[in-house]
């Protein structure tokens, strides 16, 4: 009975887990760039149950022989694995304002391992100089002229360099480069990952390498297409209607564990405070 009690626990948590990663890609449907992120329940480790024995050894003066027998297996119960973005381009909607960038996805090479395509991301840097890379197209220009995002981040060029704009008087071209006054100044640079599903997600749209490795240059690789568009914004790819209907699936699920949690619990007091009488 007791393993019921965990069965029934487990399938809580992994529920309530389950709606908080539901609740934060809802809360964010309309964060430009933002992808959905998708929850995997995995069952625990199955454990062969074994019951031990004590048989007498035939021996003159022998001791009991310790012998095993296999029961069966014995299931734990299931928790959520781990949260797996889904790398799926957004809707682009016009904004109008020349510092909003959108990157539009154009081929992307089969990643032969996941059978998936791979992905691209505008290059960002903080101000410690570590490298970042983000879908949000949500730049600004800081009161030094630099090019950068929302949260402090500078918008890198192809080599790795700060983008400086002076003023939101500038131009993005389809193919990247950065007009100023009607001249070139840089190309902003893109990064092309062909497995995205390895990058570590740190929020506010952000993500980097697990081993600091920077990603190659996208402009660089024949195979990889993509186009800029100055004045727009690649939305979020939260499905909101669909994630509403997996909360309330969740929650119904964390529901039935309850009762069975509660039958367990009824069972016991009645064991411990009945039975336990005679």
């Amino acid at each position: 009975m007791l393993r019921g009690f965990y069965s029934a626990a487990a399938g809580m948590l992994a529920q309530q887990r389950r709606t908080e990663m539901l609740s934060n890609n809802i809360a964010n449907a309309n964060t430009p760039g933002y992808k959905v992120d998708q929850g995997t329940l995995r069952a625990f480790p199955e454990m062969l149950m074994q019951r031990l024995e004590g048989v007498q050894s035939p021996a003159k003066n022998g001791g009991n022989l310790r012998t095993a027998s296999n029961i069966g297996g014995l299931n734990t119960g299931v928790y959520m694995q781990e949260f797996v973005p889904l790398f799926k381009q957004g809707d682009i909607r016009e904004t109008g304002l020349t510092t909003d960038v959108a990157l539009v996805n154009g081929n992307l090479p089969i990643n032969p391992d996941t059978n998936k395509p791979g992905s691209l991301f505008f290059t960002v840097q903080n101000a410690n100089g570590d490298v970042r890379y983000t879908r949000d197209g949500n730049f600004t220009v800081d009161a030094a002229g630099y090019l950068t995002m929302n949260e402090g981040f500078y918008v890198l060029d192809e080599n790795g360099n700060r983008i400086q704009v002076e003023s939101d008087q500038f131009e993005v071209t389809a193919d990247g480069r950065v007009l100023v006054g009607g001249q070139a100044q840089s190309r902003v640079g893109i990064a092309f990952s062909d497995n995205p599903l390895n990058l570590i997600k740190e929020g506010n749209g952000l993500y980097r390498t697990n081993d600091g490795a920077e990603l190659p240059n996208a402009a660089t690789n024949p195979e990889v297409s993509y186009t800029l568009k100055q004045g727009f914004l690649e939305g979020s790819n939260v499905d909101v209607t669909q994630a509403m209907t997996e909360m309330m699936t969740a929650y119904r699920t964390f529901e039935a564990n309850q009762k069975v949690l509660q039958a367990y619990d009824k069972s016991m007091d009645k064991a411990v405070n009945e039975i336990g009488r005679l």
